[in-house]
């Protein structure tokens, strides 16, 4: 097979290993970065060989593509998708596919208009615990949901804001940056949701923007959960510290971000610490559970989301996370954000 050639918007943070796992990748080529005219921009082109350009039109002028990886701040999404739509080039878009549900509306628009192959960065819908977890629960072992509660705590470094001040300001916000993987875990381990209760706190950092986050979840199916999110909590019940997938975070086996419900039983993710009853006749507080730890093999779920991406180019997939599932994923962070502002219960559209 051809090796594809791609090109990485925004070599920031995860846009980095977007292009790590590109090179290491043997059936992908990095052809060029785009990046503000800044000179750790220009040393890190000259450290891939690859040239650096300022903008993406210059890029897709300019440079044979095959694909394109969109992982600039969130306020660029929508343009920079908008044009690879045009140009008939797949795109791969960072979560959060638009900075606003409006964009993102008109965006699923065209590209349903142009047969485009879009796949949205939600890179947990590619991990073995994601779907480790939903096999569980279709199988029927912890009986009919009730109920979910999660957690995203954590604790953001000074040096985490000074490299990327649009993190300190509207639009990049944990909200935008950290939750809405969560909404993507929550509405794939439980369903759609509903109906959003939340309330928001700036009171640690002082930022424009949340640092704390609690909502109340009602899914479409009757059951109800509750999230805490923030950045600013020393702890470690969080996807990023639990799950074993990042080698960049420090880990903690004995810490869930997740715990799932049912009438027979209950999951904790991502220990996989099972607690059921076999049936319903014994289910009881009284009786004792029986328990069971379920191990699973864990793969880097970027690098899975990269190969998935190749696949989607080449036809041979459609993506996992479409266009319109991005988009619902920002409908209800955008209706936690409504909640919050207006201290009220938020109920969500059907599509």
């Amino acid at each position: 097979m051809t090796k594809l050639n791609l090109v990485v918007v925004g070599p920031g943070l995860i846009g980095k290993e977007h292009i790590r796992l590109i090179q290491k990748n043997q059936d992908s080529c990095l052809v060029a970065i785009v990046a503000p005219d800044h000179a750790h921009n220009h040393s890190l082109a000259k450290n891939l060989n690859v040239p650096l350009f300022y903008n993406l039109t210059s890029c897709l002028d300019l440079t044979l593509v095959d694909g394109v990886l969109i992982s600039s701040p969130n306020k660029f999404h929508a343009e920079q998708a908008k044009e690879c739509i045009q140009r008939n080039i797949p795109v791969f878009v960072e979560k959060p596919l638009t900075s606003t549900v409006q964009e993102g509306v008109s965006l699923v628009k065209l590209a349903k208009k142009h047969g485009a192959k879009v796949l949205v960065g939600h890179h947990r819908a590619h991990s073995s615990i994601l779907r480790e977890a939903k096999r569980i629960i279709q199988e029927g072992r912890l009986g009919r949901l009730v109920s979910i509660t999660g957690n995203a705590l954590f604790y953001k470094p000074e040096e985490y804001f000074l490299a990327g001040p649009w993190r300190t300001q509207p639009g990049g916000g944990p909200i935008l940056i950290n939750l809405i993987h969560e909404i993507g875990n929550l509405r794939s381990l439980c369903g759609e949701i509903l109906a959003v209760q939340a309330f928001t706190s700036s009171s640690i950092r002082n930022f424009p923007v949340e640092d704390t986050v609690s909502i109340n979840l009602k899914f479409e199916n009757g059951v109800l959960g509750n999230f805490i999110l923030s950045d600013t909590a020393a702890c470690a019940k969080s996807w990023e510290q639990t799950s074993r997938e990042n080698p960049a975070y420090s880990t903690y086996p004995d810490e869930d971000c997740y715990v799932i419900s049912g009438t027979l039983g209950s999951l904790s993710i991502p220990s996989f610490r099972l607690k059921y009853y076999q049936n319903k006749a014994e289910a009881s507080w009284w009786k004792k559970f029986q328990e069971e730890t379920i191990d699973i093999e864990r793969k880097d779920p970027l690098a899975c989301q990269l190969e998935h991406f190749i696949d989607v180019i080449n036809g041979i997939s459609t993506p996992l996370v479409s266009a319109e599932d991005g988009l619902q994923n920002l409908k209800v962070i955008e209706a936690i954000s409504k909640s919050a502002i207006k201290n009220s219960i938020i109920f969500l559209k059907k599509n």
